[in-house]
């Protein structure tokens, strides 16, 4: 089981937002909450460049506050309202037709569908008024460059991979990628969030996002330096190899489904570690797994509120793993930057660190050896060997990570060259991330693609300005060479700065190599080169590309058809439980799943089971508050960061409060279409409006009014506890990636 939650990574930097973003669009984001010190840079463009911050979202933010132009949207409506763009951009002829025309494919069908997207349909759908639409769409197509900031607000959605999809298609439109200023920048909310994703935090991909298929398993099994074979037997059958795993949204309906399974079995144990499982949706479920689980390990700093919300008794084991402060090694920033930190203090009293943790873990089942020999490896006459008999574990897991993750280039990013960076800060320029001194021509961090050890890093994904060996690259060639006949390399016209190739070009393979580069391979270096660019230990075919200033993935056109999709391109469908039943009959949502992440997924038999607004006619919108920041696990033992909020609430317009017969500070239950229900206190709030509430999901502690605080072991239970707001977050998941849809729901309010 791991975690579905990858929604991209930024093309850009917080930096180049500063220096270069003249309109900087923010839709389901609330940075100055969730990324303030990010924010803060966006404060700073609107200064420094007069930069125009555009901000779209249900609830008046802290982030809106500050926006020279507020767009209050329907929570789930955000595919509509980029459509409604679109069609004015088409319909005034601003798009910038080179640009598509050299470096994207598909855009004819998006064109067919915006037009159907008139400012009136638009705004009834959105909630938008469609004199904003019409002047945002005048906006972004007439500023130059303009960058597109998104968060969890756009993923968190049964339609998430569409919204995360029609954002960059309105940047390849307005040709804002490759830009610096411009790009997509999606906005992690917490430090390794992106490392996280990298490293295959996720269930169906291997580290780097390498597939499932035999071909992966194998480069890796060569990696790791253990027999493919022998890594096969690991799994119950050869065939769950393949095959993806259990996701954390829905880890629970594998414990719990009986009848039908797409597993060898139910998940009968649960190891916890560097989660919040709290902050899932569908907490009920989650408690109802929990509860029937032979076996619940806890392996955290803190007590994890999976071990408070159960009431069972046996076999739960909570260990005590060290904090960051006590290990060190490599986070990942939101701009795809590697930070290295030194431990400040060894682990207090029985803790361990986490590599400690599963070294203990893996010896006790007999497969240490195996586990940690990569770290005794490298590659030597671009052959892997292994070249000593012991590991230091922080530098030599990180140059195993650069020796293998080749897909997205983090081949330079070794233990040596990233602790450099960490002791030459102030060598860096914030703006531009550019070295000076000692790491001059290097960037901060090394942004991957960092291809090799001699190049710079990446600050702008894209960029066909630069020069492939100072971080340019055109976009990647995953998808053949053609589509129904349609060249899908990038035109002639489109050369990589100083490329030694012209124009567009396949991802390079040894089959490939010589014919796209000109080159002639000596008889041993076709002896050692793999495959491809991806599965190549020798280094021969980077060293290759480098020498010609081409990036190894290829040269070609964006994609805004997905022909592997359930949608080929984005389109609108209503939430699963929508306010409008007159537009779940006009944009119903997708056909049932079934067998996605080893669950069946209800889509439109729940949809349309019933008019969900008539028993529940309020919109449920969760926000994020500074204070507790994620889950609250870590905060919420803090006396000072506790006092700020002590109690789980709901923001309530006093017009709506007063139709309940509800005064500020009362208690009220909020009740979901599954059937759970929360009781918090009402805090009336202007930032939203009378149809809908919005409440933090930073609490715990508290399940369906009940006090579970017997439940923490002694000296543990936090500061303030609460209901969490993921015990009535509705039912639904993103149709590829599972993502609940926390951020479109309805409720039902009571007095309490």
């Amino acid at each position: 089981m791991a975690n579905t939650w990858g929604y991209g990574a930024m093309t850009n930097h917080f930096g180049d937002l500063l220096g270069h973003s003249k309109a900087i669009f923010m839709i389901g984001a609330n940075s100055a909450v969730a990324n303030p010190i990010g924010f803060k840079h966006m404060l700073k463009a609107k200064d420094r460049n007069n930069a125009k911050l555009i901000v779209i979202d249900p609830v008046y933010t802290k982030s809106a506050a500050k926006a020279d132009h507020y767009l209050r949207i329907r929570t789930g409506t955000d595919v509509a309202f980029i459509y409604g763009l679109l069609h004015l951009i088409f319909k005034n002829n601003w798009e910038d037709e080179s640009f598509i025309a050299d470096r994207v494919y598909g855009i004819d069908e998006v064109k067919k569908e915006a037009k159907k997207w008139t400012p009136q349909k638009t705004s009834d759908v959105t909630g938008i008024p469609a004199e904003q639409i019409i002047q945002i769409a005048r906006l972004m197509a007439t500023t130059k460059p303009a960058t597109v900031v998104w968060a969890l607000g756009i993923t968190q959605h049964s339609t998430g991979t569409s919204n995360t999809r029609i954002l960059p298609i309105l940047q390849l439109v307005l040709g804002n990628m490759g830009k610096k200023g411009g790009g997509c920048n999606i906005i992690r909310g917490h430090d390794n969030v992106q490392g996280s994703t990298d490293m295959c935090c996720l269930a169906d991909s291997l580290p780097g996002y390498y597939g499932l298929g035999e071909k992966s398993w194998q480069y890796y099994a060569k990696g790791w330096g253990v027999d493919y074979k022998w890594l096969q037997d690991r799994f119950y059958s050869p065939k769950w190899m393949n095959e993806k795993g259990f996701s954390l949204a829905k880890w629970w309906q594998g414990v719990l489904q009986e009848e039908k399974t797409y597993s060898s079995s139910p998940i009968r144990a649960l190891w916890v570690q560097g989660t919040g499982i709290s902050s899932m949706a569908q907490t009920a479920k989650v408690k109802e797994a929990l509860d029937k689980l032979d076996l619940l390990v806890i392996a955290e700093p803190f007590v994890n509120e999976a071990a408070v919300i159960t009431d069972k008794t046996d076999n739960i084991y909570i260990l005590p793993v060290a904090t960051q402060f006590e290990n060190e090694g490599v986070v990942v920033a939101t701009n795809r930057t590697a930070q290295w930190r030194d431990k400040v203090v060894d682990p207090l009293y029985e803790s361990k660190t986490d590599d400690e943790v599963m070294f203990e873990f893996a010896k006790k089942f007999g497969f240490y050896e195996e586990y940690t020999r990569a770290m005794k490896m490298d590659i030597k006459d671009g052959e892997l060997k292994t070249v000593k008999k012991d590991f230091f574990f922080a530098d030599d897991a990180m140059n195993e990570i650069a020796r293998i993750v080749k897909t997205i280039g983090l081949g330079g990013w070794t233990a040596e060259r990233l602790r450099e960076h960490q002791s030459n800060w102030h060598l860096f320029d914030p703006i531009t991330l550019k070295g000076r001194g000692k790491v001059k021509g290097q960037y901060y961090g090394l942004p991957w693609p960092s291809w090799d050890v001699k190049h710079p890093g990446s600050p702008v994904l894209y960029n066909v300005d630069e020069e492939v060996n100072k971080g340019g690259m055109g976009f990647r060639n995953r998808f053949g060479l053609e589509h129904e006949g349609e060249d899908l390399l990038a035109s002639d016209a489109v050369t990589i700065k100083g490329s030694k190739v012209k124009g567009g070009y396949p991802e390079i393979t040894a089959k490939n190599i010589e014919k796209v580069l000109g080159i002639t391979l000596s008889k041993e270096e076709k002896s050692k080169i793999g495959a491809n660019w991806k599965v190549d230990f020798s280094g021969i075919i980077q060293e290759k590309c480098r020498e010609a200033g081409v990036a190894p993935y290829g040269n070609a056109k964006a994609r805004a058809i997905v022909w592997t999709f359930p949608d080929e391109v984005p389109i609108h469908r209503e939430p699963i439980h929508s306010p409008r039943w007159d537009l779940v009959k006009a944009h119903p949502t997708y056909e049932d799943q079934t067998n996605n992440f080893r669950v069946d997924v209800k889509f439109k038999s729940e949809q349309q089971a019933q008019d969900w607004s008539k028993d529940f006619p309020t919109m449920l919108v969760t926000k994020r508050v500074v204070n507790l920041s994620g889950a609250g696990m870590l905060e919420r033992t803090s006396k000072y960061l506790s006092h700020i909020t002590p109690d789980m609430f709901a923001n309530i317009h006093p017009d709506l409060a007063a139709d309940l017969d509800i005064r500020d500070g009362d208690q009220m239950w909020l009740h979901s279409p599954q059937g759970t229900k929360i009781k918090v206190k009402a805090i009336y709030c202007f930032s939203v409006t009378p149809d809908r509430i919005a409440l933090p999901y930073n609490f715990a502690g508290v399940m369906q009014g009940v006090d579970m605080s017997a439940n923490y072991p002694e000296g543990t239970k936090p500061y303030t506890i609460g209901e969490s707001s993921n015990t009535i977050t509705n039912y639904g998941f993103d149709i590829i990636t599972q993502i609940p849809e926390f951020n479109a729901g309805l409720c039902r309010i009571e007095k309490a």
